[in-house]
């Protein structure tokens, strides 16, 4: 970092005074060392004071769960570096991988101190673009299948760290059961661009199947079929499950248009899809990832921390939520223990 560079160069300074000063006696000696120690740590303090650190951000895409992690995570930086010593360069790709690969080699260039990715496909950007600049990414339900890593086990080593946003996927699943107790037939509904929707639907399909349930998927390439994909499963299941999907999560108005006149409540694997277009959710908070990712930022920048070794942070702390408005609409009966949305 920066500041590193400032002190090593003090340290280099130190030693070169203390040389000169050995052919002097040994009482000159001790005072022109203790008083170069002395500027050197007045100096440091001041490098230290002076420090701003520029924080490049890649957003894949808008729409309330990942712009509250971003939040959460300059809330979180900021509070702990103050804003005078940190400077964030935030752009968002618009739902478009080419461009945040441009966008993340574009902060390469600029030499940011550090990189937050947020949503896999930045993620995988930032890898690409760098192995030098710490990488934290956030809103990653698996880095494991995020960045293709057969061993994952916590920590991704290297120049990477993070939060995942991913449920209790099993647990998930059995509410489903729970809140839709008559259902036979069950479809998942999610883009076939993000590896990470996959990974969370297989989990949901196994406990379900296991349930005696049977489970139809349903992939969309991207917005334009996504309407009649939907149709095509409102046709064919009685209730449907949305797992933590960013393309999902900017047409939740597109889903709903088809889902509620077609009288097919949705399960959703976070907050800002049940918002939009389901009954209700099991769900993590975004801002306390994204607060979480800051944390981890401030340890790598402030604190020296090696970001090879950090393992992976999770919300433990996932929160049973309904929406009020649309499970009246379905006649949906949720149980006494979820949380009414508010907005």
């Amino acid at each position: 970092m920066k500041l590193y560079k400032k002190i090593l160069a003090l340290g280099l300074t130190a030693s070169m005074l203390g040389l000169t000063a050995c052919s002097s006696g040994a009482a000159e000696t001790t005072a022109a060392a203790e008083s170069t120690e002395a500027s050197a740590e007045t100096s440091a303090e001041a490098a230290s004071d002076d420090t701003v650190y520029k924080i490049g951000i890649c957003q894949l895409v808008q729409h309330p769960a990942l712009d509250l992690a971003t939040q959460g995570f300059k809330d979180a930086v900021t509070e702990a570096l103050g804003e005078d010593h940190v400077e964030f360069d935030e752009q968002n790709a618009n739902g478009d991988a080419a461009t945040a690969t441009t966008i993340c080699t574009n902060l390469v260039a600029e030499d940011v101190d550090l990189i937050m990715a947020n949503a896999t496909a930045a993620l995988q950007a930032a890898a690409a673009a760098t192995g030098d600049i710490p990488i934290l990414g956030t809103s990653i339900t698996d880095y494991g299948v995020a960045l293709d890593l057969s061993d994952f086990n916590g920590v991704i080593g290297g120049n990477i760290s993070g939060t995942s946003d991913c449920a209790p996927l099993e647990e998930q699943a059995n509410m489903m059961l729970d809140v839709f107790p008559d259902a036979n037939t069950f479809g998942i509904l999610y883009c076939s661009a993000e590896p990470n929707s996959k990974f969370q639907a297989d989990a949901v399909q196994k406990t379900l199947e296991a349930a005696g349930k049977t489970v139809n998927i349903y992939t969309f390439s991207d917005s334009n079929d996504l309407a009649s994909v939907t149709t095509e499963a409102c046709s064919n299941v009685d209730a449907l499950y949305i797992p933590t999907d960013n393309t999902a999560a900017s047409y939740t108005e597109t889903i709903n248009n088809v889902a509620q006149p077609a009288g097919v409540p949705i399960f959703a694997g976070e907050e800002g899809i049940m918002a939009g277009c389901g009954v209700a959710t099991l769900s993590i908070s975004y801002y306390n990832i994204g607060k979480v990712t800051g944390e981890m930022a401030v340890e790598i920048l402030k604190d020296g921390a090696d970001i090879s070794t950090m393992e992976v942070r999770y919300d433990n702390d996932p929160v049973k939520e309904y929406n009020p408005t649309l499970s009246e609409a379905l006649g949906v009966t949720i149980p006494e223990d979820y949380k009414a949305y508010e907005g």
